[in-house]
């Protein structure tokens, strides 16, 4: 289906790949891993035509049906929600557009034609609007939603309807970046329901570990410029890593002390008449090894002690009352709420149930029109949201921004630390102002690491990072002494951290008192999304 050989490409003058190939086959379900900046998005465009590589063939099936997710995608012109996930708006018309240009030129045997009739057909097949439905229900949307526009809808929203077309087409290879984001936790586990029985072949960006080990069965993983082959889920990929590198690195030492070995017996005894000819053949039998590289570990969580937080009182915060409201829209309304010290809990709940005004109604950047907030005796509170680049001095360095909210920790402390969050070399030099929106936020998360509040407020903290970034943060967490309250979509996270669930729903808190494998026995949250894969 997909073939890629002796693949070289380089972007910017850096060396993305050299030498690198992988196949997949009908039906197969592989991750493509690798830190930020390896190449996996890159490695997309190539498959996707959208970029030449500089050396090697990618060739694909000229039968294959390939579909697309991108991280991001935005509704443009009038168009319904409907009418995105069935493609009678935008996807529709540039098919028969590609359709009649090909046709023009004579290209009506070529794979281009064949895929965009595939396509097409796929669209206007007299199911696919009954199709279209079912898998927006699935995603989330409500049947009220079906005629909205589009465009009235959060980014997160309009993706979901670009999945869902995708998912009517049914494309033989189905290239997923980042499918995840934006998800509440009924929809993902649906997706992830969905994916497991796909018919086609897929091809998924992920950071979500626990998504990954639920679908996948191989992992491709670009290391070293090359792109490395592991059969089984994520969790079995980094047990055969570490197998791997353990054997090649085994294999690296005993050959360097045979080398070591041959080369000094050469020294001693080149000189030596009667043994010249034997020290000249050591040299020889050097010289014929096929030398093995030095192994490149694989990179781990980096592990560091979050400093303890000032002590807080019983109650962490109290809220009573509290009315909230945009507008007409009511999100809350006489909502009461006590968090104690200690707790580290989730809030889960659909899109728009109001997790996210929650937290920001505790840390007072919103205004509530009723009720009151009380902060518990020696309150330190810390807000982490994805959009909090006003707290950085825009004039600072990185490594500058960090020492300053932490003078104690020495330069080299630092550096490890940022180096973990993928601040690297001459990036921990560069102004906070010129950072990118996720440079920003990795910022600020290391920030609050290094000067924890006792009462932290995070919203979807894994949000532009990598998997072993991922892992740092949630080994620090872990060793976390004060009050935690936070939202994510990422499983393992939620698993490893969450001591109580918060369910948001309605206007209402309904709490759980346990992790998250208690709240989906309690709730029948998973059993739910394998109804919806069933229902017509």
């Amino acid at each position: 289906m997909l073939s890629i050989r002796d693949l070289k490409m380089s972007v910017a003058g850096r060396t993305l790949f050299e030498n690198a190939s992988m196949q997949v086959n009908y039906g197969d379900r592989v991750a493509l891993v690798g830190p930020n900046g390896a190449g996996k998005s890159t490695l997309f465009s190539l498959i996707l035509k959208k970029n030449v590589p500089d050396e090697g063939a990618i060739e694909r099936d000229p039968w294959t049906m390939v579909g697309y997710l991108p991280q991001e995608g935005e509704a443009i012109g009038e168009e319904t929600v409907l009418e995105v996930a069935t493609g009678r708006a935008g996807e529709l018309p540039l098919l028969e557009k590609r359709l009649h240009d090909l046709e023009a030129a004579g290209a009506v045997d070529s794979p281009d034609y064949m895929e965009a009739h595939a396509k097409h057909s796929a669209l206007n097949d007299p199911q696919v609007e009954a199709k279209a439905k079912k898998m927006l229900k699935g995603l989330g949307y409500k049947e009220a939603d079906f005629l909205r526009k589009a465009r009235e809808m959060s980014g997160g929203w309009v993706m979901r309807a670009h999945l869902a077309r995708l998912l009517v087409m049914e494309p033989d290879l189905l290239l997923l970046d980042e499918p995840t984001n934006h998800l509440d936790l009924l929809s993902l586990l649906w997706l992830q329901g969905y994916l497991k029985n796909y018919s086609g072949a897929l091809l998924l960006i992920s950071h979500d570990r626990q998504f990954m080990d639920e679908i996948i069965t191989q992992v491709h993983e670009i290391a070293d410029r090359k792109l490395v082959s592991y059969s089984g889920n994520y969790s079995d990929f980094l047990k055969q890593r570490e197998e791997r590198y353990e054997q090649h690195l085994a294999a690296y030492k005993n050959q360097q002390k045979e080398i070591q070995s041959l080369q000094e017996f050469a020294d001693r005894f080149r000189s030596v008449a009667s043994k010249a000819s034997q020290a000249m053949s050591k040299l020889k039998q050097i010289e014929r090894m096929e030398l093995i590289e030095k192994p490149t570990p694989p990179r781990k969580p980096f592990r560091f002690q979050i400093p303890p937080p000032p002590r807080g009182g019983q109650r962490a915060v109290t809220l009573e009352g509290i009315h909230m409201a945009y507008g007409d829209h009511v999100v809350y309304s006489g909502l009461d709420l006590m968090v104690e010290r200690g707790e580290r809990t989730v809030l889960v709940g659909p899109n728009g149930a109001g997790k996210s005004t929650l937290l920001k109604i505790i840390a007072g950047v919103v205004p509530h029109q009723k009720g009151e907030v009380k902060l518990g005796h020696n309150a330190k509170l810390g807000y982490f949201s994805q959009h909090r680049a006003g707290t950085l001095d825009p004039k600072r360095t990185v490594l500058e921004e960090l020492l300053a909210c932490a003078p104690a920790l020495r330069e080299d402390e630092a550096r490890a630390i940022l180096g973990s969050f993928m601040f690297r070399k001459e990036e921990i030099y560069k102004l906070t102002g010129v950072l990118s929106g996720g440079e920003k936020s990795r910022l600020n998360l290391v920030k609050f690491l290094v000067d924890p509040p006792n009462l932290l407020l995070m919203d979807e903290p894994t949000t532009h990072l990598d998997i072993t970034t991922v892992e740092s943060l949630t080994l620090a967490l872990e060793r976390y002494e004060g009050t935690l309250l936070f939202i994510s979509h990422d499983v393992h996270f939620i698993r490893r951290l969450a001591t109580k669930v918060l369910h948001v729903a309605g206007g209402r808190l309904m709490p759980y008192a346990g992790g998250y494998d208690y709240f989906l026995e309690k709730t029948g949250a998973g059993d739910d999304a394998r109804a919806a894969l069933t229902s017509e």
